[in-house]
């Protein structure tokens, strides 16, 4: 069995109309790039198209999220 410590990969995110990168680790935690980069939106990503004021979803409640992680995992939530 191969021995990691995180993974990514790269999806558009209807959210936050950019692309992200969402990130899982081999004890399972996870993140996503979007999440931070437009908690608060300036200039640069407003001009994107991300507005302020729109929510930001929530990792753990993130179906795509939820998802990537439980196939990096396994059925088990084990990683190996």
């Amino acid at each position: 069995m191969i021995d990691w410590e995180l993974t990514a990969t790269t999806i558009y995110c209807e959210s936050v109309g950019d692309e992200v990168t969402l990130l899982v680790s081999d004890d399972g935690a996870c993140r996503c790039t979007g999440r931070r980069k437009y908690a608060g939106p300036d200039e640069a990503t407003s001009r994107k198209g991300r507005k302020p004021g729109r929510p930001v979803c929530a990792p753990a409640e993130c179906a795509i999220m939820v998802r990537y992680r439980e196939k990096v995992l396994g059925e088990d939530g084990s990683g190996q």
